[in-house]
């Protein structure tokens, strides 16, 4: 198996609602209004919106409704754009869980969490390398 994630789909409880929310925040998607699951290609990969439920099934794991031990994460070239990122991510309905702060790993990052409960770190790490198309790359 190559050593590679395609895709990450977020299990939501409703797609609409959520839909708006990434689209808020200047996320863009083909899927038609109403989709029952919706893609936005984010860099090399794709994340998908769908049902919670849905999700669960699909993938045969029982949803206790809980966190799922997963935080996703946004690298960003700056502290002021993790701070930007932040104030942009508020504004479209997010809790704030963490403002942007100095790491103990010698970074800057915060946390939002979206309308389902999924937790993003937004960060920047000056021992990584941010390319021009949003790849990041170790040292």
């Amino acid at each position: 198996m190559e050593q590679r994630v395609s895709l990450i789909t977020l299990g939501v409880a409703d797609v609409a609602r959520s839909r708006a929310f990434y689209e808020t925040l200047g996320w863009t998607t083909s899927a038609e209004p109403g989709s029952d699951i919706v893609f936005f290609q984010a860099g090399g990969m794709i994340v998908a919106l769908w049902s919670r439920a849905e999700l669960a099934t699909d993938t045969v794991v029982e949803d206790g409704g809980g966190w799922g031990g997963i935080t996703l994460a946004h690298n960003v070239r700056s502290p002021a754009e993790v701070d930007a990122a932040l104030v942009e991510a508020d504004a479209a309905g997010a809790t704030i869980g963490r403002s942007g702060a100095e790491t103990n790993w010698g970074g800057y990052s915060g946390v939002f969490v979206d309308p389902d409960g999924h937790a993003w770190e937004i960060a920047h790490n000056p021992f990584w390398t941010l390319d021009d198309d949003g790849s990041v790359r170790l040292g």
